[in-house]
């Protein structure tokens, strides 16, 4: 059985004294519950992949079935929403590769008696986006991404001027 999450305070007392309240206490925080690390937290939930991509396949399977316009509509949000999940939980684990390979290499830098060279956050955003444009160019995709960001800036353009009365 596990620790309750309410702790009281004070036992309601004999003969009029005041009862005080319980107060709640969050497991999440406590010191306890010991620290948080990425890679045994994704090696100990594993098994929770597996689970969600039968999931997903069962959600498949149902909007095949489903006849009904509004169970259908549901389903696909559903199924939609499940694939955003998992591809912004694999781009997470690409940025913690990408991460940790950097800190292995200043560790070997340190080792070899170089002093370490640590990137700017603007560095870092600029290495990301020219790996995403390398990405997008060999799938295909960066014709049409770079149309869209035209777009959009086009747009943000169009809304930051003034407006302009003809008279």
């Amino acid at each position: 059985m596990g620790k309750g999450s309410k702790k009281c305070l004070r036992s309601p007392g004999q003969h009029g004294e005041p009862y005080i309240q319980e107060i709640g206490l969050d497991p999440r925080f406590d010191n306890l519950s010991g620290e948080y690390n990425p890679e045994v937290f994704e090696k100990t939930y594993s098994f929770l992949n597996t689970l969600k991509k039968r999931e997903k396949e069962i959600v498949r399977k149902q909007l095949k079935k489903s006849r009904n316009a509004e169970q259908q509509e549901k389903l696909q949000q559903l199924l939609k929403r499940m694939t955003q999940q998992e591809e912004a939980e694999k781009q997470r684990q690409r940025q913690r590769e990408k991460e940790l390979a950097l800190k292995r290499d200043q560790r070997e830098q340190a080792q070899q008696g170089r002093k370490p060279f640590y990137l700017k956050k603007s560095a870092k955003r600029k290495l990301e986006l020219a790996e995403k444009y390398k990405e997008l160019k060999g799938s295909g995709k960066l014709e049409s991404f770079l149309s869209k960001k035209r777009k959009r800036n086009a747009i943000k353009d169009k809304r930051r001027l003034p407006f302009r009365k003809d008279t």
